[in-house]
């Protein structure tokens, strides 16, 4: 089998650290590049500072402190052990992802592929490096869950079965690029929009390294998105739309609910 050179770019979080550690396991790692920070311009700072932009901004910090208490996501991927990089060697902290030292360093490294889960958009001249190109793992189902928080609108449109997580080849669009694969998770009587989520995370760690292998060994990946599907962004999610979601979790909304894990694979035709 060829062998693949990796330029990992990826966040902070337990699960972009799990995702990265099961690459590291057997490909060809070059880099790990984790985004660090936020990219502050002049532009940013005075958007931040309007009113209903800073109230959703200071809503979500508050929610997902929430969400994360006693370490659940930490639990979940690494159990009892810390979240840690097996590959720390490897590490580069960079305040943003299109930081011109990881577009210097990619145009050094010459990876065959650049492997993203985790990171703000990839913008400008870094689009075009990786000899095969860019991969993300997006947290919904292209193109009709794109953007962010797509398990929660997955439940709250009473659309279970579209649950999962996408392996896409990236390009100047936010999660419109060649799909690769969709990865669903088992679907159970209890769950919520957190445990499914590092479900479908957990799964598709397998199948991204699955999908370099298959590239490693020649075979052709990749399809277009025939549809445009719908963008979620941050702002869609709300107070009324939690309550509306929690409400229908426990009135047994997947109750009678039990789906098998799925993996979809798109070859070129």
């Amino acid at each position: 089998m060829a062998d693949l050179s990796i330029m990992v770019l990826c966040g902070r979080s337990p699960r972009h650290l799990y995702v990265v550690n099961r690459l590291s396991r057997e490909m060809n790692v070059l880099a790990i590049i984790q985004e660090a920070g936020s990219h502050w311009t002049a532009k940013k700072v005075l958007q931040f500072l309007h009113p209903n932009i800073v109230w959703r901004k200071i809503w979500r910090w508050l929610r997902d402190r929430r969400r994360y208490i006693w370490g659940g996501e930490g639990k979940f991927f690494f159990g009892e052990t810390s979240p840690h990089l097996e590959r720390s060697d490897l590490l580069i902290k960079v305040p943003h992802i299109n930081h011109p030292d990881v577009i210097k360093l990619a145009r050094t490294l010459q990876p065959d592929v650049i492997a993203v889960f985790g990171t703000s958009l990839i913008r400008g001249s870094l689009l075009d490096m990786g000899r095969i190109g860019i991969i993300n793992l997006h947290g919904g189902l292209s193109p009709e869950y794109r953007g962010a928080d797509c398990t929660f609108w997955a439940l709250y449109n009473g659309e279970p079965e579209k649950i999962g997580c996408t392996l896409h080849f990236i390009d100047r669009g936010i999660d419109t690029g060649r799909l690769i694969a969709h990865v669903c998770p088992e679907v159970r009587k209890g769950d919520d929009e957190l445990t499914l989520f590092w479900r479908s995370v957990q799964g598709s760690s397998e199948i991204y390294a699955e999908a370099l292998r298959r590239l490693a060994q020649g075979e052709a990946l990749g399809q277009p998105q025939v549809d445009k599907g719908r963008l979620y962004q941050v702002k869609d999610r709300g107070l009324r739309q939690e309550r509306y979601l929690a409400k229908r979790l426990s009135s047994g909304m997947l109750a009678n609910t039990q789906l098998p894990s799925r993996v979809r694979w798109f070859k070129t035709e």
